[in-house]
């Protein structure tokens, strides 16, 4: 028994040297890919299919591990368990075929289809009316149809061999990774950028990803637990980095000096820059974004015109014309979505009333305000992490908060005071009332500056709308020794 790798189409349609260099790259990735399964892997090249040949003794869960690896390796459209023995007769053949076939095809519309080469003294049509009939008779409820079957049963006589495809599934398509060069690929954690970035490891790019930190270690560990899903299951034939740049301080200053109706548009220009430093660093010739028209302000036509002028590199956007619901449909069949349904929303890091469709002298003109030094300290202080070193817990990870939704129920062996770190204008539109309790105003942007001068002398809660922003920035506080914060839920 072995595995018949089938070609992308596409590569099979290339010029004579660029399939066998596709070809022979797919094959190194294949080999990268299967080696934590050991070294009884045989994996050979071809013209239309490559082979795998696996150890005679293997088990059937060793094999399902094989069967999964190879349906995610791009370049390959479709994977086949073949059976190669000596062909006999037509009974001979019956015999190995039905027993595979019979469950299969039970209620269903099958055709058998048969190649033959060499030299033999009967026909493919003969043979394959001769398995129908036997398949038939076999399997209660089925029917053949010859057009559009539910199942396609395929039975190959080459000479005087006999392969039997016991069994197929789909692969991944695409082109073998790595083939196509190197791009950085902007990931949040949500629906959109993991989809954009899978898109681009199909399609041959050996893609690294680039994380913005607005939000403490939580955020952090949640995309990196999606970023390695994506570089274990598509893309683990090449090591690539994740690279996490702290950004807290930028959306800080965005919102110190950047009107709100601009903060979206002026931050995704700023992720471009700093981003754009970082890819040349790397000799990265390319940016990869999850943006689609219209979905968010910062993603009409005007606002990604102005975003790609502070791009010194190009962006690509895979998912520019997607409608949100196929977006969705897609992270759910590559495993990211169940990522995006627990990622945290970080509050406070875009306008309350988002400008769509900015002017280019607004935004110049606002930017002038802006102290570039901060930026420049955020990419000087990114860092690099290898995608198999992605699940490593964070510093953070095993911090203990203390989350208090009923202030009145604490015992006050301490004082307690709450800092309110919303916005302005999110405080202004739903101001916190908590009785006789001391309520500091101090924007997430500025805690991070001033939480050390404040007196160590009590408990201090913090408390945004959702509980996630508040949450991160207690995580970050502890992780610099100051244990006295933790979270205020208003319940």
């Amino acid at each position: 028994m072995y595995y018949l790798l089938k070609l992308f189409p596409e590569i099979t349609i290339k010029s004579r040297p660029v399939r066998r260099q596709m070809t022979r790259c797919l094959v190194g990735n294949i080999r990268n890919v299967l080696r934590p399964l050991g070294d009884a892997l045989d994996v050979q090249g071809g013209w239309d299919a490559l082979k795998v040949r696996i150890p005679s003794d293997a088990t059937s869960e060793w094999r399902r591990q094989l069967e999964e690896m190879l349906c995610h390796i791009p370049g390959i459209h479709e994977i086949q368990s073949v059976e190669d023995v000596p062909f006999h007769s037509f009974a001979d053949t019956t015999e190995r075929l039905v027993p595979v076939w019979r469950e299969a095809i039970a209620g269903r519309s099958f055709r058998v289809t048969v190649k033959r080469r060499g030299e033999h003294d009967f026909s493919s049509d003969q043979l394959e009316r001769h398995l129908g009939r036997e398949l038939l008779d076999a399997a209660p409820g089925s029917r053949v149809q010859l057009k559009h079957p539910d199942v396609d049963v395929r039975v190959e006589v080459a000479d005087d061999r006999l392969r039997l495809v016991r069994q197929r599934w789909p692969g991944l398509g695409g082109y073998p990774l790595g083939l196509q060069g190197q791009a950085l690929s902007l990931i949040s954690g949500g629906y959109d950028s993991p989809v954009a970035t899978w898109k681009m490891m199909r399609r041959g790019i050996k893609t690294h990803l680039l994380f913005f930190e607005l939000g403490g270690a939580g955020h952090e560990a949640a995309v990196r637990e999606v970023s390695h899903h994506l570089w274990e299951t598509y893309g683990r034939s090449h090591r690539i980095k994740f690279i996490s740049v702290p950004f807290e301080g930028v959306v800080g200053e965005l919102q110190r000096r950047i009107p709100d109706g601009l903060i979206g548009v002026v931050l995704k220009r700023m992720m471009v820059r700093a981003a754009s430093r970082i890819a040349a660093r790397s000799r990265i010739p390319m940016l990869v974004t999850g943006d689609a028209i219209a979905q968010v302000s910062s993603q009409s036509l005007t606002n990604l015109v102005l975003i790609d002028e502070a791009s010194e590199l190009p962006i690509l956007r895979p998912l520019i014309a997607e409608d949100k619901q196929a977006i969705i449909d897609t992270a759910r069949r590559i495993g990211t979505a169940r990522f995006a349904e627990t990622m945290p929303e970080v509050c406070g890091a875009v306008s309350q009333r988002p400008n769509t469709q900015a002017r280019r002298d607004k935004v110049i003109d606002a930017e002038a305000n802006f102290d570039f030094g901060v930026l420049d300290a955020a990419v000087a202080n990114a860092v690099t992490t290898r995608s198999d070193r992605l699940m490593e817990p964070l510093a953070s990870g095993d911090a203990t908060l203390d989350v208090i939704s009923d202030l009145q129920a604490v015992a006050h062996d301490v004082p307690i005071s709450v800092i309110d770190i919303r916005p302005p204008s999110e405080r202004e539109a739903a101001p916190l009332s908590l009785g006789n309790v001391e309520c500091l105003e101090i924007p997430f942007f500025e805690l991070p500056s001033r939480a050390e001068a404040l007196p160590n002398d009590r408990h201090y809660l913090l408390y945004c709308d959702q509980g996630v922003m508040s949450r991160m920035q207690a995580l970050h506080l502890h992780d610099r020794g100051l244990t006295h914060f933790g979270v205020y839920r208003n319940d």
